[in-house]
């Protein structure tokens, strides 16, 4: 079967981002296949790039995803990336198909879902020194700073074999990313951990509801500052969170998550609440033939921070 590669325009230009695009098409010109390829411009991320492919279901085992792949690693490659990123449910296709062409598995990944309507949610006592907080958007002026410190925390999550150097937040990228989230109609919602002889927040967990309030919510960060952990927060203010969205959107049917398999700390958090496994994907890195990979010290995974 002749195949044709075509390089595509592809609008999706972000900030620290630009992604490259292929369509794959048979030889009547009906597309077949697609590919794309984010590179990324923040220093300490300039040597990832985030691989999407897929293929028609009918059009698999006839050479269309290899080469897809070989125009999006070659231009990986000449973009000066070392690591080309993919993720693939464990089991699929594509988790074959990737094994296959040289991944290895740098993590895997463990989604889970509470269903609210069919969970109860046991009670936890507050911890000694602590009281709660919640807001929706943007967190309060007094409290934005501790919060973008506490964000930080994340920094240290298990992220598997792949290094993503440091996330660097600040008072205006906490800001911005609630206006994301309220541009595109949904809602953030947090609840906080205050510590209160210093009044600093020190724990949090984010939630992003529907615009419509139904179907389900995703998490997108928990969080505990080093000093403070091991008191309980993490599951004080999820069980918080998920009693206040059960009281404010009846409709809504559950919570969505994801962490490293290796992230023992909050898989038993989330089991101790009742989140259920729903599948586990695997991510895995591509290395750039012939050259030593020098990569930035550990950080957090760009992707998993904001779901846990």
């Amino acid at each position: 079967m002749a195949i044709t590669i075509t390089p595509l325009t592809d609008p999706d230009y972000r900030a620290f981002s630009r992604r490259l695009a292929w369509l794959a098409a048979d030889a009547d010109g009906n597309p077949v296949g697609s590919a794309y390829l984010r590179l990324n411009s923040k220093p300490s991320q300039a040597h990832l790039t985030e691989l999407e492919l897929t293929v028609h279901p009918a059009e698999r085992r006839k050479g269309v995803g290899s080469l897809l792949l070989d125009a999006a690693t070659t231009a990986a490659w000449e973009n000066e990336a070392r690591i080309v990123l993919a993720d693939a449910v464990a089991e699929s296709p594509g988790d074959h198909f990737l094994a296959r062409h040289g991944f290895t598995v740098g993590l895997t990944l463990v989604f889970t879902r509470l269903p609210l309507r069919d969970t109860d949610v046991p009670s936890v006592a507050p911890p000694t020194g602590y009281e709660l907080v919640a807001w929706q958007g943007a967190p309060p002026d007094n409290l934005i700073e501790s919060f973008t410190v506490t964000r930080a925390a994340m920094n240290d999550a298990p992220i598997g074999d792949i290094s993503y150097g440091v996330e660097a937040w600040d008072v205006e990228r906490s800001r911005f990313v609630a206006e994301v989230v309220a541009q595109r109609g949904d809602r953030l919602h947090t609840v906080a951990a205050i510590h209160q002889e210093s009044g600093d927040v020190v724990a949090f967990t984010e939630l992003v509801v529907p615009g419509d309030g139904q179907a389900d919510a995703q998490h997108y960060g928990t969080a505990v500052r080093t000093e403070h952990r091991g008191h309980g927060l993490a599951r004080w203010v999820k069980a918080e969170q998920i009693r206040q969205v059960r009281a404010d959107y009846p409709e809504l049917r559950g919570l969505l998550t994801d962490m490293a398999e290796s992230n023992h700390a909050m898989r038993a958090v989330n089991d101790a609440l009742g989140y259920q496994i729903t599948h586990r994907t695997h991510r895995y890195r591509l290395d750039r033939p012939g050259q030593p990979v020098s990569e930035p010290r550990p950080g957090a995974s760009p992707w998993t921070a904001r779901a846990r």
